[in-house]
Formats: structure tokens, sequence, C-alpha cells
């Protein structure tokens, strides 16, 4: 009797075994971390509504090659120890085969570990640091890394506003050189990731400058950075945080009368600026990942019916541009998967295989993304950089700069930066 219960327990757990393994077969499982509640909220929690939305419409539409996705999203709160503790959770219980990562610091941070576990890695950030495959290979971006965003802004103000407009026409006949400051959190990897190929730029370009400012992600007022900066009688201001930091930058140079112009990294430039700093940041310039929310786009209708059908309490006129670039993080990890599933390889190496073979992929260009080429010696996304500017209290696109072919002798060298 009593080998017979043993062995009825031992067919159960078998039974168990095979139907979880049959489970497991029938669906791709994917990690997403996320900033809800942190230092970057401000631009978080729109990312990860258009995540959960983009997730939602891709098992609508028959997931990964008719396998379901079953995905794990998960608040970090933009600190580095809980994005480790999240990401174990993500390898040793979620099983996932890809993570969706967020923020600079973790992301850098979780690396080595990510290398060494062979998990393909696509983040939010677009730190040029996790561009360069010899030292991070299973690190990808979806967007135009920070870096080359850096370059191609302050090269289109030169270019186009420095060089043309009549407010700097009078230091232009003088032959001033144009004078330049970055304002950014120090301490903070996503806001420092830039700042020496900006400079690297500005000096290609002939600028002179100035004393960097540090400014908290969290800052409410920044007018003693501005004061200071005040002195070096800046023509442009570099922002580097995220968009209620540079809101409240923008409008104290304003009201202190700095004079300067603005230029803006991807995560501080949105709808949002443009309705916090209202007079102040008309005008301003800054880098995009792919079509602002408020223009329009192809893709934009299953972007608004997905809204309705997934988070109809988190409304369209509450949404910017984040939401598209959480469309375009999926998508691009959807995309790929289902090219990797099709090989026969749906697993890290396999993946990150898929990744490098991507050549001119017009995939996210209905949501306003570029041609993304990625090969096993360069994991930049683009050379591309989507220039914006806030116009009549709404940022529009104005420009796409090719740095590769602006700059043909660099572009190999600035790998990694």
């Amino acid at each position: 009797m009593r080998i017979k219960k043993i062995f009825a327990i031992v067919l159960a757990l078998l039974v168990i075994g095979i139907t979880a393994s049959r489970v497991l077969a029938q669906e791709v499982r994917i990690g997403a971390l996320q900033d809800t509640t942190g230092a970057t909220s401000d631009v978080g929690k729109n990312e990860a509504a258009g995540v959960r939305e983009a997730f939602q419409y891709y098992n609508d539409t028959g997931g990964i090659n008719g396998k379901k996705i079953r995905y794990f999203q998960y608040d970090y709160g933009y600190r580095v120890p809980e994005a480790i503790t999240t990401y174990k959770r993500f390898r040793d219980f979620d099983k996932v085969v890809m993570v969706l990562g967020w923020g600079t610091g973790d992301t850098e941070a979780l690396s080595p570990t990510v290398n060494a576990d062979k998990m393909p890695y696509l983040s939010s950030s677009f730190s040029g640091h996790l561009c360069d495959p010899k030292k991070t290979p299973y690190n990808f971006v979806y967007g135009t890394d920070y870096s080359t965003n850096a370059r191609g802004c302050i090269t289109y103000w030169f270019e186009e506003v420095w060089k043309k407009d009549p407010k700097w026409k009078a230091d232009r006949e003088k032959g001033v050189k144009p004078r330049f400051v970055c304002f950014y959190s120090w301490p903070t990897p996503y806001s420092s990731a830039p700042i020496k190929a900006i400079k690297d730029q500005a000096t290609l370009l002939g600028f002179e400058i100035g004393p960097d400012q540090d400014v908290p992600l969290t800052a409410l007022d920044t007018k003693s950075q501005v004061l200071k900066a005040k002195e070096f009688k800046p023509h442009l201001v570099w922002h580097g945080n995220t968009t209620m930091s540079v809101a409240t930058a923008i409008k104290d140079a304003y009201a202190l009368g700095l004079g300067a112009d603005h230029i803006i990294n991807n995560w501080g430039f949105d709808e949002d600026l443009a309705k916090l700093g209202g007079a102040a940041v008309e005008g301003a310039i800054g880098a995009a990942a792919c079509s602002f929310f408020v223009e329009d786009y192809p893709a934009k209708k299953k972007v608004l019916d997905y809204i309705k059908k997934v988070n109809p309490g988190f409304p369209p006129e509450a949404r910017q541009i984040r939401t598209v670039q959480g469309w375009v993080k999926v998508t691009m990890a959807v995309e790929v998967l289902k090219m990797a599933d099709k090989a026969g390889k749906l697993n890290g190496p396999g993946i990150k295989e898929t990744y490098e073979t991507l050549r001119n992929w017009d995939g996210l260009k209905e949501f306003g993304g570029q041609l993304v080429t990625i090969t096993p010696t360069d994991h930049r996304y683009s050379s591309i950089v989507k220039v914006g500017r806030i116009i009549k209290g709404k940022p529009t696109t104005v420009a796409n700069i090719d740095m590769r072919a602006k700059f043909p002798d660099k572009w190999a060298s600035w790998l990694g930066w």
C-alpha cells in the first residue's frame, strides 16, 4: 500500500513537471524593470504604461509566433540595489529570456552580470557606454545613444541658430566664440553619461566651455546655479536631467535673465516640458527617440486604442512621448524574439545574434523611430539624431541629423563614449 502511495506521488510530480514544461514551451517570458516611484518617475510612469499597452497588443495579435508573451513588470524606484535584486528574480525565479531595463546607473552596474549570464538586455538607458559590444556584448538600446544625441543637438544649434538667428548676429560679427555650459546632476550616471562627448563636440565646433552646474534630478530651485552660470554669460546651456528638473532650471534661467538658448537630452524634452515651462521653454531644442505623442505617426491609432483598452484611467491628455517610447521598446524586443524563435534560437546567444543581424530594419518607423542597424562590432542603434523644438507650446520634430554622414572621419572613434 505504501509503495502504491509513493508511486502515485512520483507520478503526480512527473505530470506536474511535464505540464509546467509544456506551459513554459508555449510562452515567452520577458522582464520589465520600471521607475514609477523614484527620481525619474516623471518620465517613467508614462513609459511603463506604454510598455503594458504594447505587450497587450502583441499578445492580442499572436504573441511570439503563436507563443503567449508573459511579462513581469516591477518598479524599482530608481535604486541600483533594488535593480540588482529584481534582475536576480527575473533570472532565477521568473526564468525570462530577455530583460527590458531602465536607468543608466543600474544598467551599467548590471552589465557584467548580464554578460556573464548571456541575458539580452534592452534598456531605456541609451548610454553610449552600453553600445560597445567588446565591453557590453548583451546590452542593446532602442534609441540613438545619449552621446550621439548630445553631439547632434549642439551641432543643430550651432548650424541653425548660432549661424542664422538675428539674436546672435552682433556676437557673430564681432567674431565671438559661442559660450557653452552644462546643467546636470553630477553624481547621476544618466545625466553625466554624454558630458565628455558634448564637450568634445563643442571643442570641435569652436565653442568656449564654461563651468558645469550641479543640478539634482529632483531640483525645485536652481537659482544659485543659474546665477553662477550667468557670470560666464553663456549663449547655450545643455540640460542633462529629466523633465521636471529641466523645467525648473529653464524657468529660473528665464526669470533671472540668463539670456541663453537651451538644448536638452531626450529624457528631459517632451510634452510635459512645454506644459511646465510655458513661455520660458519656447524655442528650446531637444533630442527625441521617436515621434512625440502629440504628433501624427502611422501607429497612433493603435496606441490610442490600447490606452482606452488597458489604461483608461490614464487618458491621452496625460500622455507624452514616453508612452510611444514604451511601444518602441516592446516592438523592438518582440520583433527580434520572433526572428530568433523562427530560427530556433530563442535563447540568450541566439537573441543577441538576431539583434546583430539588423540592417536598415524599418520595424520602428511607424512610431517615428529610425532605421536600425546593429552589428557584432557596434551596438549603436542609429547615427541619426531626431531633433525637436518647442514651437507654440508643443514639441515638434524639426530635423533628423545623420552624425555619421556629417562626421564620417569621427564616427567610428566615437563608439563607447
